[in-house]
């Protein structure tokens, strides 16, 4: 008996068929399930990280800044000195423009408005003191033209009623700067207008060849008793073509530029060119 095989499937073969399809249907359900969890899980752990890294960051508020690192303030080739404050609030505290205070020599008007038998023309004594009519005298060394107005009319008070007073500069000591160290021309300068170190330098003839140009300390003047002081890195900001580090002089701001390590020690050093010979002539 023979029988003959049609060009159509048989019916296991469709069956066979439809299995293999279903079985292909169903791992592309399982990976595509498998990668709709992975990315569930990964969005979860994203968010726990973001809001640890929120909670451990420090808290910001509008209009405070952080802090800036500590910058190197107090000490001078290598040495710091005890009559320095070695803090590092200089910078933010540099202003372009301070007030004008009062030191001794200075002459003062004051007037007032409504009692001018008052009126007077006051100089500062050496001891900072001033001199004034019915009262005691008053201290007003370092003081700004607003401060010794307050101090007066403070002062007047039991002899007058809310008194009205004004007060102005006549004579004073012109602002100055000094370049002291290793400077071609160390000295005091008239500062006018807007001067800054390494303008000042200039003005002072520039740095010597044993100068320290990293080194470069501004000393300013806070108290009877402190300065505040500022290194700069001149070399590194001249190198860079930057000077965003440069700093506005203040009157009475002394710049100083130390000396550098090698020239310390270059005149216990042997001459390269020397040599034993016998000179005739000293016989």
């Amino acid at each position: 008996m023979s029988c003959a095989v049609s060009g159509s499937q048989l019916p296991w073969q469709k069956f066979q068929g439809a299995a293999l399809r279903r079985s292909d249907t169903s791992r592309k359900m399982n990976k595509l399930v498998i990668s709709v969890v992975a990315f569930v899980c990964l969005c979860s752990q994203l968010g726990s990280v973001a809001q640890i890294t929120q909670q451990q960051s420090p808290e910001v508020f509008p209009g405070i800044a952080e802090k800036p690192a500590a910058t190197e303030t107090g000490d001078a080739d290598g040495v710091r000195s005890p009559a320095l404050t070695g803090s590092d609030t200089l910078a933010p505290k540099l202003q372009r423009h301070p007030l004008y205070r009062l030191s001794a020599s200075d002459v003062v008007e004051i007037t007032f408005s409504f009692a001018p038998e008052f009126n007077q023309i006051v100089t500062v004594q050496p001891d900072g003191f001033i001199p004034l009519k019915g009262i005691e005298q008053l201290y007003v060394d370092r003081l700004t033209l607003p401060e010794m107005r307050e101090k007066v009319r403070a002062a007047y008070t039991h002899l007058l009623h809310d008194p009205e007073v004004t007060v102005a500069l006549k004579v004073f000591e012109k602002p100055y700067f000094i370049a002291a160290g290793q400077i071609m021309r160390p000295g005091k300068y008239d500062l006018h207008g807007d001067t800054t170190v390494v303008e000042a330098l200039s003005i002072a003839g520039g740095m010597t060849p044993e100068a320290k140009h990293s080194r470069v300390v501004l000393f300013r003047r806070r108290s009877e008793e402190f300065f505040e002081t500022r290194v700069l890195d001149v070399k590194q900001m001249l190198n860079s073509r930057n000077l965003q580090e440069d700093i506005y002089l203040q009157p009475g701001d002394l710049v100083y530029v130390p000396q550098n390590s090698i020239s310390k020690i270059r005149r216990f050093l042997p001459a390269s060119n020397l040599g034993m010979y016998w000179n005739p002539a000293r016989y």
